[in-house]
């Protein structure tokens, strides 16, 4: 079931702002992934269609297999510039948060996000969201924010202005938020959603090989590399973990994005329901958790991992070297052992 009926007045508010608007800027969380730059993308075409000025400011960089997407010209991306822009929200009449749940996850912008004087919202499918916009969409039933943002969309003016290439940033979105319809979608609505999409003309299947299959030789390799030399498993557990380190990262000329996925391989390993990646960076070790069923690594990652996120798919981060993050992971499987023993998937 839809729960954006439950918005109605949100739904009013936020055609109030927009019609009276000019111009309208979209931010995606720090390193964007395909949900955040699909909904941000597909917001901010269907408002320009709608005759709005509206433009998405990154803070850094996102994927390469994003590259092609539509919209791509409107997209602004901070990264270092950051610190010489003051003014990027300057000019600013509605500002428009999508796919993060607190200030913290816009980082190198943050404080010009809050201290800006336009109208602020957020648009977000993770639990527990911060109060800090004027008005907030927030519900964790959808599989991501760009089902979400479409249910939005469909039921205000917007929806005479959705064409292809918005409705294919929302497949994007909902398709990389779901690893492919693989996990947290299970809901009928998401299909509905996908459905109604499709009549515009989305073409799914050069959208798949476009995101999975246009990967460089280096990334390639680099997965391969993974598998054999970097994958650790405890089948008593059920739970596997990828640990990655920075000359790893050198000899295979990463460029952002690469590692996005590596996650997911232990749980292709027979009898695996818990997996995690931990990267090593140039101050802190990134960490990303999977899990099968009703494991919920959100609660795990929010307790040991400084992160959170959703029941089968979260972050969190280590200021401990690689070696001791591993370790540590290693050490509070143990508080979980019974559970990962006998759990059943």
């Amino acid at each position: 079931m839809s729960k954006i009926k439950n918005y109605n007045a949100e739904l009013m508010l936020l055609e109030e702002k927009i019609k009276a608007s000019e111009n309208i800027i979209i931010v995606p969380h720090y390193n964007p992934d395909g949900d955040a730059i699909g909904s941000a993308l597909a917001l901010c075409l269907v408002l320009k269609n709608a005759g709005k000025n509206a433009k998405v400011i990154s803070p850094t960089q996102y994927p390469s297999f994003l590259f092609w997407m539509p919209g791509r010209n409107y997209l602004t991306v901070l990264g270092k510039k950051t610190d010489s822009n003051h003014n990027i929200f300057k000019d600013a009449d509605l500002l428009i948060g999508v796919d993060f749940n607190a200030l913290n996850r816009i980082k190198n912008v943050e404080d010009r996000f809050n201290d800006s004087t336009a109208f602020k919202v957020l648009i977000d499918h993770h639990p527990n969201p911060d109060n800090f916009t004027d008005l907030l969409f927030s519900e964790t039933e959808y599989c991501s924010t760009a089902g979400l943002l479409y249910e939005i969309i469909e039921n205000t003016y917007l929806k005479a202005f959705i064409d292809k290439d918005v409705a294919t940033c929302l497949y994007v979105g909902i398709m990389t938020d779901t690893g492919s319809f693989s996990f947290n979608s299970s809901n009928p609505n998401t299909f509905r959603i996908v459905a109604e999409l499709l009549k515009y003309g989305v073409e799914k299947d050069i959208v798949f090989d476009r995101v999975y299959n246009s990967f460089s030789e280096d990334r390639m390799r680099f997965m391969g590399h993974v598998m054999l030399n970097r994958m650790v498993l405890f089948p008593e557990l059920k739970t596997g973990y990828i640990y990655i380190t920075a000359e790893d990262r050198k000899v295979f000329k990463e460029k952002f994005g690469d590692t996005e996925n590596f996650v997911n391989i232990p749980l292709s390993v027979k009898g695996i329901v818990f997996s995690a990646i931990f990267i090593e960076r140039d101050n802190f070790v990134k960490i990303s958790f999977r899990s099968k069923g009703d494991f919920s690594v959100n609660d795990f990652s929010s307790k040991h991992f400084n992160g959170g996120g959703h029941i089968n798919a979260a972050g969190g981060e280590s200021y401990k070297t690689l070696q001791e993050t591993c370790k540590k992971f290693v050490s509070v499987l143990d508080e979980y052992a019974n559970v990962l023993k006998n759990y059943k998937y």
